[in-house]
C-alpha cells in the first residue's frame, strides 16, 4: 500500500469513529446534566419541607426521582420518607425509606437519616418495637439522632428538622472540552502535515 493510500485509510477510520466519539461525549454532558438538575431539584424540595411547605416539597423531590440519577436516588429516598411522614403517608414513608436502605455503599448519613426517617413512619403505625429497631440503627450511625422516649404512649410529631435532615448538595461548574478525545488532537495533526508533505513531494 502506498503512503498516500495508508495515509487516506487512517483519514477515512478517523472520520468514521469521530461521531460515535461525539455521541459518547454527548451521552457523558447528558448525564452530568441530569446530575446537576436532580441535584438542584433535592436541594429545593429540602428547602421547601423546611418552610413547612410539605405537598410542594413532595412534588419537587418526585421531579428529582424520575431524573433516575443513580448516586442520588437513595438521598432523595430518605428526604422523601421524612416528607411523606410529615404529611401522614406512613406507609409511602416506610417504603421510601426502605428504598434508600436498600443501596449498599458508602452512605452512612444517608442510612442514619433513612433508618430515622423509618422508626417515625413505624412509631405513627403504633409499630413501636419495629420503630425502636430503627430509631437504633440511626443512632448507631449518627450519635445526634437521639431515639425518642416511646415509653410514655404518645406520639409527638417529627419536627421538620429531623425529617428533611440531609447532606449538602453542590452543584459542579460546567467544563469546557474539547470536541476531539486528547488522544486524536495529535494523530490528526500528524495526518494532515503529513498529507501536506506529501502534496509538496509527489514522488513520496
Amino acid at each position: 500500500m502506498t503512503i498516500r493510500g495508508f495515509l487516506i485509510l487512517i483519514l477515512a477510520i478517523f472520520f468514521v469513529m469521530l461521531p460515535a466519539v461525539a455521541s459518547a461525549q454527548s451521552d457523558q454532558q447528558n448525564q452530568s446534566d441530569q446530575l446537576n438538575s436532580a441535584g438542584a431539584l433535592y436541594s429545593q424540595s429540602v428547602d421547601l419541607a423546611n418552610a413547612g411547605k410539605y405537598e410542594e416539597a413532595l412534588q419537587v423531590s418526585d421531579q428529582a426521582l424520575a431524573l433516575n440519577v443513580t448516586s442520588l436516588v437513595p438521598l432523595i429516598q430518605a428526604n422523601r420518607a421524612g416528607i411523606l411522614v410529615m404529611l401522614g403517608r406512613y406507609e409511602e414513608a416506610n417504603a421510601a425509606a426502605d428504598a434508600a436502605l436498600s443501596r449498599e455503599g458508602n452512605l452512612t448519613t444517608t442510612h442514619s437519616i433513612a433508618w430515622y426517617n423509618k422508626g417515625n413512619a413505624l412509631r405513627a403505625l403504633g409499630r413501636i418495637t419495629e420503630a425502636q429497631t430503627a430509631y437504633a440503627q440511626a443512632y448507631a450511625l449518627d450519635s445526634s439522632l437521639v431515639p425518642p422516649d416511646l415509653a410514655t404512649g404518645t406520639i409527638p410529631p417529627s419536627t421538620p428538622q429531623t425529617a428533611t435532615q440531609t447532606l449538602t448538595y453542590t452543584t459542579s461548574q460546567p467544563t469546557t472540552q474539547s470536541p476531539l478525545p486528547w488522544f486524536m488532537v495529535p494523530v490528526s495533526t500528524g495526518l494532515f502535515i503529513m498529507m501536506g508533505n506529501y502534496r509538496r513531494d509527489p514522488r513520496k
